[in-house]
């Protein structure tokens, strides 16, 4: 059987969703779910405990601490871990992950499918030895050994890319990470404030895992780019609106024949 646990933080809407989606379609797949909670202020908790499942808190939140904690407080060997806003779609979703760790000593981990950028990984066989980025584990939507985490637990000093930085160093022991063709949804909106938490996450775990430097000329570059960009789509987006109007005040001059 399996463990799932959702990492949440105020996404009551989102949680209510995915775990209605749980419970109703692959409640013989899954023994147990776990909500770890960041101080969510919302009904995240009143929504957890009406699907009977367990509520967690965690106070200072960290991407590999959240990680390990939803690790430790998992009852099963198989954990699939998900954001409160993603969810299975596939009906056999828990059932491929299932099968495909069955007498896999050697299995750390399983990608699920959630875009095009997996799908085409997958089909054209980019495997995580090669390229642990686009082919490594994903914190939303991934399953994990947890005999193997006990051996190496999740880094909490790593700003994001928990996930790929374990699968970097799970594969440097000769454990195996892979796709599974099971398939979910990632469904976010952030506000420009989240956008701006994990532009700062991404920009120290790029340089952390990665090594992705930058220096002021870059910085620079980045700030000109990216307020051309914004000018561009400002004319843009301003001459279609302009087309629209007059498509508009074109067609009250004219309009077709009913039928």
């Amino acid at each position: 059987m399996i463990s799932v646990v959702i990492r949440n933080k105020n996404q009551d809407k989102a949680l209510r969703f995915l775990l209605k989606n749980l419970t109703e379609r692959y409640q013989d797949d899954i023994s147990e779910i776990v909500v770890i909670d960041n101080l969510s202020t919302d009904k995240s908790e009143e929504v957890t405990k009406s699907y009977g499942a367990r509520f967690v808190t965690i106070k200072d939140f960290s991407y590999g601490g959240s990680a390990n904690l939803a690790a430790n407080e998992a009852s099963n060997d198989i954990i699939v871990i998900f954001s409160a806003h993603s969810y299975p779609v596939s009906h056999d979703f828990f059932k491929l992950i299932i099968e495909r760790f069955k007498g896999r000593d050697d299995l750390a981990g399983l990608r699920c499918l959630h875009s095009p950028n997996d799908y085409r990984s997958f089909i054209n066989k980019v495997s995580s030895q090669t390229d642990p980025n686009r082919s490594g584990l994903i914190f939303s939507g991934s399953a994990f050994n947890k005999k193997v985490w006990k051996q190496y637990p999740f880094r909490t000093d790593v700003a994001t890319f928990e996930d790929k930085e374990w699968s970097k160093r799970v594969i440097e022991k000769g454990y195996k990470i892979e796709f599974v063709e099971s398939i979910f949804c990632y469904e976010i909106r952030r506000t420009r404030k989240q956008k701006f938490f994990r532009f700062k996450s991404d920009v120290v775990g790029n340089y952390q895992l990665w090594h992705h430097d930058l220096n002021i000329a870059s910085a620079f570059k980045g700030l000109i780019m990216s307020t051309f960009k914004l000018i561009k789509y400002f004319i843009i987006d301003l001459w279609y609106i302009i087309k629209r109007f007059l498509f508009i005040i074109k067609f009250i001059s004219n309009k077709p024949e009913k039928f």
